[in-house]
């Protein structure tokens, strides 16, 4: 399964708090913190990489969704989908993200979605400007 370079979902709800409990226990790395970098900006970095995964949340970033985005591949998803997948069933809240990697020509406005209760599929979810 090819790994992507690296990973964003989007997220409907913002916890910080619970964002951080999930990624600590996912990332394994009980010590990770989530810090303010700015105004609904969070950074991070995880450790377990040979450099760590860096880590930033953006509350609001879409549509009312938070983005939450890993500047690593050596997350234990491979894939935005695999971790949308986790993200969604552990926090208990809708998460999106791309379809794939995305070329030129490719629509911007497709995504995956993943409910809580663990349905998914494919969403239009065109840029508001928001």
């Amino acid at each position: 399964m090819e790994r992507f370079p690296d990973i964003e979902i989007y997220l409907a709800v913002a916890d910080v708090e619970a964002i951080t409990q999930w990624l600590r226990q996912a990332l394994g790395d009980g010590d990770l913190t989530l810090d303010r970098a700015g105004k609904g900006i969070w950074r991070g970095r995880a450790a377990g990489a040979e450099q760590g995964i860096g880590i930033m949340l953006v509350e609001r970033a879409a549509d009312g969704y938070a983005s939450l985005w890993f500047d690593c591949d050596a997350t234990p998803w491979p894939r935005d989908t695999d971790c949308a997948r986790d993200a969604a069933r552990e926090l208990g809240c809708e998460a999106r993200c791309s379809l794939g990697g995305w070329q030129p020509g490719d629509d911007p406005d497709r995504f995956w979605q993943v409910t809580p209760d663990g349905h998914e599929h494919t969403i239009e979810w065109p840029d508001s400007g928001r």
